[in-house]
């Protein structure tokens, strides 16, 4: 890329959690966390909630609460099991401006979804949909001219992660391109 290359458009808003379903009839609803900022569900916090039908509203944190790998939260204004029925399936999110920042070295998943990864044997992979964590580490799935490829997104195959300007440059294995791309 040439160093005329625009920056891209990071998102506005980061996912923190989802809302899983209702809990019990209180009002309550199952989120799955996904950020590590213990205060995201904290009484008083603002979230941003992406409904499944497009629409978007703010939610202030009521109470939250542990339960198992979820945390049970109560929006204010949401009470009831009918009223928490709404939020199924919502994206919990906050504005980027309030995410923390990221050590030297590491990157938020939101930051490589919608990279180009390019490789310096094969050449254009595609772009980042997601990120898949099967035990064994982080796996960059990738949408190219080739198919789906998974590949591991560890430090020795990288050469340079550029997230401005949308840019994942790596140099994998011989024959790993192959092995991992999937036409179906």
């Amino acid at each position: 890329m040439s160093a005329a290359t625009k920056t891209r458009q990071l998102p506005e808003r980061v996912l923190v959690g989802r809302v899983r379903k209702p809990h019990g009839v209180r009002g309550e609803v199952s989120v799955e966390p996904l950020s590590d900022v213990a205060e995201r569900f904290a009484p008083g916090s603002e979230l941003s909630a992406l409904l499944p039908d497009g629409s978007r509203l703010a939610l202030a944190v009521a109470t939250a609460r542990p339960h198992g790998d979820v945390r049970l939260v109560r929006f204010e204004g949401y009470e009831g099991r009918d009223a928490a029925e709404e939020l199924r399936g919502a994206a919990l999110e906050v504005d980027r401006a309030l995410v923390p920042p990221r050590p030297d070295g590491s990157f938020y998943y939101w930051e490589l979804v919608g990279c180009r990864c390019v490789d310096r044997r094969a050449g254009e992979l595609g772009e980042v949909v997601t990120l898949v964590e099967d035990g064994g580490g982080v796996l960059l799935e990738i949408h190219g001219p080739a198919g789906r490829v998974l590949i591991p997104f560890v430090r020795a195959y990288l050469v340079r992660v550029d997230v401005e300007s949308g840019v994942i440059e790596t140099d994998l294995p011989p024959g790993l391109v192959e092995t991992c791309t999937s036409t179906s």
